[in-house]
């Protein structure tokens, strides 16, 4: 069996997968799974209160998860695959845990072909919360990963800088990070 195959069955018993992406390693959840998500809650140490971002296949599988108009779909289309979270209203078919009480859920398609392998496997979304305890760095290697986890995806040494945090209600950044010079173009770009 692969490693993806192996890293499905994981997710589908609740359990927790670190993984590749294209800025750092990532502890993934079925996103769909309140006690999976708990999970990852407890693994990190991180408040209930911070939501918990998802990462998903394509666009297609963001509009099911999410509250998604035309212009942001627009946004999204421009700016991903890549090292940017948007940020948008959730649909009640994700677990309230993951928006810490927001309503919003930050969705990430990451640029690298493990997360998506994981999600079109899946059928669904996984969390894409960092592999690291709560406030610790960000884990750019495996060697850098101190949370508990049932399974690892080795991907070798990563960028380590996070994603870029862009709200696409309000169209506003919250989190420079990888990428946030392109996110802001987009962003002021004539609609």
């Amino acid at each position: 069996m692969d490693q993806i195959a192996q890293a499905v069955l994981v997710l589908q018993r609740d359990g927790l997968v670190v993984y590749p992406t294209d800025t750092v390693y990532g502890l993934g959840a079925d996103a769909f799974s309140e006690d999976a998500i708990r999970r990852v809650y407890e693994a990190k140490g991180r408040p209930l209160s911070q939501p918990i971002s998802i990462a998903v296949a394509d666009v297609e599988m963001a509009q099911a998860v999410s509250c998604i108009d035309d212009t942001a779909v627009g946004i999204m289309e421009r700016l991903l695959p890549g090292p940017v979270t948007v940020v948008l209203p959730a649909k009640t078919c994700l677990p309230e845990i993951l928006t810490g009480g927001t309503g919003f859920i930050g969705i990430r398609i990451p640029a690298h072909p493990v997360p998506e392998a994981l999600t079109r496997m899946l059928d669904g979304p996984i969390t894409a919360t960092s592999a690291n305890l709560h406030g610790d760095r960000d884990p750019a290697t495996t060697n850098d990963v101190r949370v508990p986890h049932d399974l690892m995806i080795e991907g070798g040494k990563l960028p380590g800088t996070p994603s870029t945090v862009v709200d696409l209600v309000h169209r506003r950044i919250l989190r420079q990070g990888e990428g946030w010079r392109r996110v802001e173009a987009v962003l002021s770009a004539p609609r």
